[in-house]
């Protein structure tokens, strides 16, 4: 049965999410809240917790996961960017934006797309997330919370709680979230030159990052 962790969303409780932290350090998979949905994280480098990600969102390994960062500078070991490519990312991190990126040789296979070596980032602008990312001390791996047949995402923690208890370490309720997605930007076109792909328009602003 899922452990159930109700944290303020502005005053997030750091001894709350210290017991979420080592869940996932366990293994765990703990529903968390994003600045755009509610979303499933596990530990990066725990290859039966991921493989039971996908699982639970009955996605294959074509679907991209997404590694959620406590800032930029946990990005160097994960993606190969360059300097057109960074300017666009400080534009839109923290926020509702998930960025396409050439996957680094450090990155496990599991995490990145089989065929293109790519995978999702993003930095969440959510107080409860960030210490959560602050106190676990890595990225962790994501998935957006949408039931396998669904078009949305799940927004409210009870719901969450009845539907997933029992595959889930825990769940963290921050109450609801915006339940808009984030817009999906590909970047790997700006590395020969060319210019950004909107993957999917969401959360995040266009016209803030130029485009």
């Amino acid at each position: 049965m899922a452990q159930y962790f109700e944290i303020h969303p502005d005053n997030p409780q750091p001894r709350l999410l210290r017991q979420a932290a080592a869940l996932l350090r366990q293994g765990g998979i703990v529903a968390v809240p994003t600045d755009s949905s509610y979303a499933l994280a596990c530990h990066l480098d725990d290859k039966d917790a991921a493989e039971r990600l996908r699982r639970i969102r009955q996605v294959d390994d074509k679907h991209h996961l997404t590694l959620l960062c406590r800032d930029l500078s946990e990005l160097a070991s994960c993606a190969r960017v360059d300097n057109r490519q960074y300017r666009l990312l400080r534009l839109g991190t923290p926020g509702p934006y998930t960025f396409i990126l050439e996957a680094t040789r450090e990155v496990p296979r599991r995490v990145s797309h089989p065929a293109r070596k790519t995978l999702g980032l993003r930095v969440p602008d959510h107080k409860g997330l960030q210490l959560l990312l602050q106190l676990h001390g890595a990225p962790l791996l994501a998935t957006t919370l949408i039931p396998a047949g669904a078009s949305e995402p799940l927004n409210d923690p009870q719901e969450i709680r009845r539907h997933y208890a029992g595959p889930l370490a825990a769940i963290v309720d921050a109450g609801a979230c915006p339940r808009e997605p984030t817009t999906v930007l590909d970047l790997t076109p700006m590395g020969v030159g060319g210019a950004p792909e909107v993957v999917r328009a969401g959360r995040g602003s266009l016209p803030a990052l130029g485009l």
